[in-house]
């Protein structure tokens, strides 16, 4: 895989970046299912098998479907209100009428109609495979026992509601009533005693509810009369307490007689000033000689007007003798004092009328008063009445809603009595079921159907958790995300086809001293099977190498890992055998000092090595192995069993000054170095180190440990030309990254005369 520098994502539209995430979603799913086929296979393979096992073993069963309707017209019988009030027909009362239907009680009047605790499929158990596995189950378990009737009806009613469904019909008032059943004409029979024994328990349940409201009315009436009474009686006792007497008239009597009294007091009152007025008329009147004749007119008294016409005809008289005989005649004399004499008896008859005028208006007056008096009284009494009427008014109240209420509820009780003789209900059967002529269940489409969403439902969710799960480096996008830097190059497990045993490799004796001891086995494998799937990872390595804008990195590389046996050693040995057999002068030092596995595989009879070159025991020339083949150097680490900080010896002047005199008489030095997580020797050769290779291993190396290492790490981060996968099973990764890696082309390999 090659890759030197990430290229910046071009930008797209919305919809081709929808389309993208559609292909990314897409082939992450195919990516699982090719990655657990087996799994897949497995679950499905093995529900269908279930599936189809439970198909053969199980009985088939039919389902009788019935409908009944809630009448939402009110019913037209007797033309009255119900005792208990008109229920309005909505959606709850639609659920909780099929609640009803589903009810124990319903059940229970069913079984017991149909004496189904004696049918052997309601208390004998499901037939089948599951059902006899029950049975046996059972038997090993429990105590072969005969079941009381509890038990029977207990399991019939468990049988009875597994087989029955109520739905409602959409919107509709209609109400679905199913059963099923092993027997057609049983689930029909079933289906229509449902829908009967609804019937019967809403009209027993309406004549028990108008019979418990008839006798709760006719005590309730007992009360009401009792308070009626009582309520009647207080208003009688409160009248006679307070002296409140109505008239016929519906007034009270104390209304009327002060209407009475103030019509009298102001007759009274009229009388008293006329009287005042004719006395206060005889008393200007009796100051006149002789009254004139309108006063004796409005006296009323012939006596003074019979005494005026005299006095009148005594005066013209007398007017006439004077003038004829003179004053001083004696006829003029005697008719004046005749004159005289009339106006004193005249004047005596304005006294006797003045006090009889006086004595009727003391008595006018004192009439008056006494009215004035006599409607003090009343007044006084009406209030007294009025206060008395507030009260009143309250009880005669309470006794109109006492006896409003004792007459309603004589209306309901008469009405109860009459509607227990006519049990109504609003329910009605409008389809009743009929034996079915096909079987409901099992079904087969449905069950296969079910058989293989389920498993693959389960198989995407054991396949999601082995995904979540799986925390190592599988593909080199892991890598890049991860690690944030370039997977170099993805290599293949290597398998010799007769690999030697440990210890007893086949050797090729050296052909002159300080050459390398050739062994058949990984170390040399690009050199042995150049045309290999390894060999040409390795070269993309190289090619990232070269092509890196880093001038110095091409000198100075080291490899190095997570963790021990990961192949680091081998990559570092194949890297420098591919560079050195291109023609390229190049240098692997073995640079694990605690474990120098290089040295044991290329150098086993090597005493001295890198060690006794920076302590500056022996010369670099001395020290050097060299390869015939291919040219490569190779410098042993020599003896380390009795070093203790290794550390700083990498870090040693010595060892610099070694490495910049290899930079110049050499193209690469490739170094192997321990593993980052074990010891802390790689971390000290950043001084001479250009670039560092990291090699993981395929499906073991955990990605937080190589996250964490290099997160402690960061000068090695910086430094590293990339990582390479080693170990990997290419036909594998075909399934986490499809075309995405180099080693989906291996089919076309075969063209170029590359081998796996």
């Amino acid at each position: 895989m090659l890759q030197v520098n990430k290229v910046s994502p071009i930008p797209v539209d919305n919809s081709e970046a929808l389309e993208g995430s559609h292909v990314r979603a897409f082939e992450s799913i195919t990516g699982i299912i090719k990655r657990h086929f087996r799994l897949f296979l497995i679950l499905i393979t093995s529900s269908i098998m279930l599936a189809l096992l439970y198909l053969f073993t199980t009985p088939p069963s039919f389902t009788a479907h019935g409908t009944m309707v809630i009448d939402t017209r009110k019913v037209q019988v007797l033309q009255q209100q119900s005792v208990l009030g008109e229920a309005t027909v909505d959606s709850g009362m639609v659920h909780t009428q099929i609640e009803i239907l589903k009810s124990p009680n319903i059940s229970l009047s069913v079984i017991k109609d149909l004496r189904l605790t004696e049918d052997p499929e309601f208390v004998g158990g499901s037939g089948g495979l599951l059902g006899a596995a029950f049975k046996l189950i059972t038997k090993l378990l429990v105590l072969d026992a005969p079941l009381s009737d509890v038990q029977l009806t207990q399991r019939a009613l468990a049988a009875f509601e597994s087989r029955r469904t109520v739905s409602r019909v959409g919107q509709t008032y209609v109400m679905e009533i199913a059963f099923q059943s092993l027997e057609p004409s049983k689930a029909a029979q079933v289906a229509n005693a449902i829908a009967d024994a609804y019937i019967l328990d809403e009209l027993a349940s309406k004549y028990q509810a108008t019979r418990r409201a008839g006798v709760w009315l006719q005590d309730r009436i007992k009360e009401l009369r009792i308070q009626v009474s009582d309520a009647d009686r207080a208003v009688v006792d409160f009248k006679r307490a307070n002296n409140i007497i109505e008239t016929g008239s519906g007034r009270l009597m104390n209304e009327q007689q002060l209407s009475e009294v103030n019509s009298q007091l102001i007759l009274a009152r009229a009388a008293t000033a006329e009287t005042k007025a004719r006395l206060d008329r005889i008393r200007d009147v009796m100051k006149q000689d002789v009254p004139d004749a309108s006063v004796a007119e409005a006296l009323h008294s012939e006596i003074i007007i019979r005494l005026r016409n005299q006095y009148l005809d005594y005066a013209a008289k007398e007017r006439v003798w004077e003038d004829r005989y003179g004053a001083n005649h004696m006829a003029a004399l005697n008719l004046r004092s005749q004159m005289l004499e009339l106006r004193r008896n005249i004047t005596d008859e304005m006294k006797k009328i003045a006090e009889s005028t006086k004595s009727d208006f003391e008595i006018a007056l004192a009439r008056e008063q006494s009215l004035v008096s006599s409607l003090a009284n009343v007044v006084a009494d009406s209030q007294t009445t009025n206060q008395a009427q507030i009260k009143l008014h309250e009880l005669e109240s309470n006794s109109k809603t006492y006896q409003t209420i004792y007459t309603n509820f004589l209306e309901r009780y008469l009405e109860s009595v009459q509607q227990q003789s006519f049990p109504i209900t609003e329910a009605r059967i409008i389809g009743p079921a009929t034996a079915p002529t096909d079987k409901s269940d099992p079904n087969t489409l449905g069950v296969l159907a079910k058989a293989v969403s389920g498993s693959v439902m389960l198989s995407f969710t054991f396949a999601f958790f082995l995904e979540a799960s799986d925390r190592v480096f599988r593909t080199s996008s892991q890598i890049e995300k991860v690690l944030r830097t370039n997977c170099i190059a993805t290599l293949p497990a290597l398998n010799l086809a007769n690999p030697p045993a440990e210890g007893t490799s086949e050797v090729i004796a050296p052909k002159a001293p300080r050459t390398i001891t050739r062994r058949r086995d990984l170390l040399r494998f690009v050199v042995d099977s150049p045309f290999s799937h390894f060999a040409e990872g390795l070269r993309a390595a190289k090619v990232v190498m070269d092509l890196t804008n880093k001038p110095k990195s091409k000198k100075v590389i080291g490899v190095t890992s997570t963790l021990p046996s990961e192949g680091k050693s081998t990559i570092a040995s194949n890297f420098a055998h591919l560079i050195a057999h291109a023609g390229e002068r190049v240098i692997l030092i073995d640079s694990d000092l605690r474990n120098p596995t290089l040295s044991r595989r290329l150098a086993p009879d090597a005493v001295k090595g890198l060690v006794d070159v920076i302590a500056g025991k022996m010369k670099l020339e001395d020290a050097v192995r060299t390869e015939s083949s291919t040219g490569l150097l190779f410098l042993p680490a020599g003896a380390t069993s009795k070093l203790l900080h290794t550390n700083k010896l990498l870090a040693s002047d010595a060892m610099t000054k070694l490495i910049h005199r290899l930079c110049e008489g050499y193209d690469y030095v490739i170094m192997d170095f321990p593993p980052l997580l074990s010891v802390v020797d790689t971390r000290v050769t950043t001084g001479f180190v250009d670039s560092y290779i990291y090699v993981v291993e395929w499906a073991r190396t955990k990605r937080a440990i190589v996250e964490d290492v290099l997160k402690q790490a960061p000068e090695i981060h910086e430094r590293l030309l990339g990582v390479v996968m080693n170990k990997a099973d290419m036909r594998e990764m075909s399934r986490y990254e499809g075309y995405a890696g180099p080693y989906s082309y291996r089919k076309d390999y075969s063209r170029y005369g590359y081998v796996e």
